[in-house]
């Protein structure tokens, strides 16, 4: 069996607030998480990825970990683009394959010489360099992510093309007593949890309920929406939004994605947004996705306020990141991993990861108390390597 590999270039390097905590390989993109939709394309599961020095010790979940920096990725081995977005439309691979292209650039390469790990160095390598002349290429569907921003920018089209893709392949079940609108189809897999008088609205999109999830009476999910295993919707209107794994969403979201085990547990909008995992919104956290002057979101990122061409855009929030009561977050936010935003006033639009309020900075220590506390509220424990991870991540946000 071939070794896999996820590759961070510098572009996913740079995919902030995301970067300092996660290798790109493991942020949804639509339905479901980069490295799974890999890991069926191939039909193989990945060895580990490529990243940054910083997430060395990155474990989380059922993650592979990171390619030791002193190893060599060994003939035969296959390297993906974490950046690429791959259908989860079922292809057959051929086994001879040397290279994967989509839209003329290289997403894949099986490698046929041996290469030290550090020659992927800061993501600098490209995987042309590694593709063999005339070596025979194949093409697979799917989408780039060039922008952090991009996640958001395609999450409807990538919805569309994905819910009806896993849905297919589930077991389900039609919901008694809710009500259905529009043509589209409904998944609702065997094994979720919907009460009465839930509204399905299909004009748009399909909607997809993984088993163990539970929704709410007199909530409407209006499609395309994905619902992931044991996630919990309590209410009010979730649209064209991705919510990943035992989450918590209630309020008002929509063109949102949630990675996973993140809780919205109270009202308040969230529109075209990004919450990581270990997210936690307080009561009434309101984010704008709309400037009044209904021009282009500027988004403060790798340094710089770059626009992002988007005329929707809300708030991206970093792993264990948290807000208060009444947070009111303008067009454009970013909120740095493991920031805790409270007070008076509206918070920047680029709120400093470990941050504490709008001047302190969280202490480290206690930071990782809380955070395990919070985990264990979902039954996972913070490893000691991912321990390890945070406080580096933690000098580095500094």
């Amino acid at each position: 069996m071939s070794n896999f590999f996820l590759y961070d270039d510098a572009a996913a390097r740079a995919f902030e607030p995301f970067a300092l905590t996660r290798p790109a390989s493991e942020l949804r993109a639509g339905a479901e998480v980069i490295r799974k939709r890999w890991e069926r394309a191939f039909g193989l599961k990945a060895s580990g990825f490529i990243g940054a020095p910083h997430l060395a010790t990155f474990e989380e979940l059922d993650a592979p970990p990171a390619v030791c920096a002193d190893s060599d990725v060994v003939p035969g081995t296959i390297v993906a683009n974490a950046r690429f977005v791959p259908s989860l439309a079922p292809g057959k691979i051929d086994p001879k394959t040397k290279v994967w292209k989509s839209g003329g650039k290289v997403v894949a390469v099986r490698i046929n010489s041996s290469h030290h790990a550090s020659r992927f160095g800061e993501g600098q390598l490209s995987l042309e360099e590694l593709a063999q002349e005339r070596a025979k290429a194949a093409e697979i569907p799917g989408r780039w992510i060039e922008n952090v921003w991009d996640f958001v920018g395609t999450l409807v089209d990538q919805l569309q093309e994905d819910i009806p893709t896993i849905g297919s392949g589930l077991d389900v079940v039609a919901p008694r007593d809710c009500i259905t609108i529009g043509g589209h189809a409904l998944y609702c897999e065997e094994g979720a949890k919907i009460e009465p008088q839930v509204v399905f609205d299909l004009t748009d999109g399909p909607i997809l309920v993984r088993k163990g999830a539970e929704i709410s009476a007199f909530t409407r999910i209006t499609g395309p929406v994905f619902i992931g295993e044991k996630a919990i919707v309590v209410g009010d209107r979730v649209s064209s939004s991705s919510i990943g794994e035992v989450s918590k969403v209630r309020g008002e979201i929509s063109n949102t994605i949630v990675l996973g085990h993140s809780n919205k547990g109270h009202t308040g909008f969230v529109g075209h947004s990004y919450l990581g995992r270990w997210v936690n919104l307080g009561a009434g956290t309101t984010t704008s996705n709309l400037k009044n002057t209904y021009g282009k979101v500027q988004l403060q990122t790798s340094g710089r306020l770059r626009d992002t061409g988007e005329q929707f855009l809300g708030t991206f929030f970093g792993d264990y990141s948290k807000t208060g009561i009444g947070t009111m977050l303008t067009t454009g936010t970013v909120i740095g991993a493991g920031a805790n935003v409270f007070g008076s006033g509206m918070p920047a639009k680029s709120v400093a990861a470990f941050a504490w309020g709008a001047e302190e900075r969280y202490e480290i220590e206690k930071f990782l108390e809380v955070a395990a506390r919070m985990m264990a509220r979902r039954h996972v424990g913070l490893s000691d390597g991912a321990r390890e991870m945070i406080r580096g991540a933690y000098g580095r946000g500094s």
